[in-house]
């Protein structure tokens, strides 16, 4: 074993829709002499599910090479769960507190089966870091998750440390853009009153993603957002120009 390589693995997810169709992506670091892009897409998923996926995913790529790995994410789910709530979950039969099934069960199992074994050939550390921080790892991470979410090509980078395009080494982080992301994050969560689209200069409500991703998908020069509330409907109309509905 050879504790002495070091190891980073950046993970991201993402979801249109929350539930609707998603992608995760991930980028390992091995030994800092090697990068490796990894992503991926299911047709229907959550942000939560994505995340997960990408850990599983690294860590899968990882098996074979012992060391120490630093995981970086800014998703709490995932490092709360693997940290703090797992061993109550699996203690009370996969229950929560509240005596309700665990969700996700089918890719926490394989995901904590896969850290105990990463523990016996290296430490783990795990970095929560605010999403779209000007981080590089996680900037091309999201990249990657939402291109695949989007159901686009992505081109995936696996060569040398040297010949990669980003500064992935560097973790210093961007205050003012972890804040935005902070306010995005949090709107993300909230249940949608709307989904608003904008084609060709006229504006529609959808109740569903998918109803406003058919009109929007395939088409350039177009814009769409959830909306929250009455009045952020309104005041997202009034950011694209628009007074009225059609």
């Amino acid at each position: 074993m050879d504790n002495n390589q070091e190891h980073l693995l950046f993970t991201d997810g993402s979801s249109l829709g929350n539930p609707g169709p998603g992608g995760w992506g991930a980028i390992l670091v091995i030994d800092n002499l090697r990068v490796t892009e990894l992503g991926g897409r299911e047709e229907h998923t959550t942000n939560n599910r994505m995340e997960l996926m990408s850990l599983v995913e690294g860590l899968r790529r990882l098996h074979n090479e012992s060391g120490n790995l630093t995981i970086y994410t800014d998703s709490s789910y995932a490092v709360k769960g693997a940290t703090e709530w797992s061993s109550g979950w699996k203690r009370r039969g996969w229950k929560t507190m509240g005596k309700t099934d665990v969700e996700n069960r089918d890719i926490w199992e394989p995901l904590l089966e896969l850290l105990e074994e990463r523990k016996k050939i290296g430490q783990i550390k795990w970095e929560h870091i605010p999403g779209h921080s000007g981080i590089e790892g996680n900037e091309r991470a999201d990249e990657i998750a939402t291109g695949f979410a989007g159901g686009g090509e992505v081109e995936l980078y696996q060569g040398d440390l040297g010949d990669y395009a980003l500064d992935i080494l560097n973790i210093a982080m961007d205050e003012r853009r972890a804040r935005k992301r902070a306010v995005a994050k949090t709107r993300s969560r909230q249940t949608a009153y709307s989904y608003l689209s904008l084609v060709d200069g006229v504006a529609k409500r959808h109740a569903t993603w998918p109803e406003c991703e058919r009109r929007v998908k395939g088409k350039t020069g177009v814009k769409y957002k959830k909306s929250v509330s009455p009045e952020d409907e309104k005041a997202i109309l009034h950011s694209w120009g628009i007074s009225s509905l059609k």
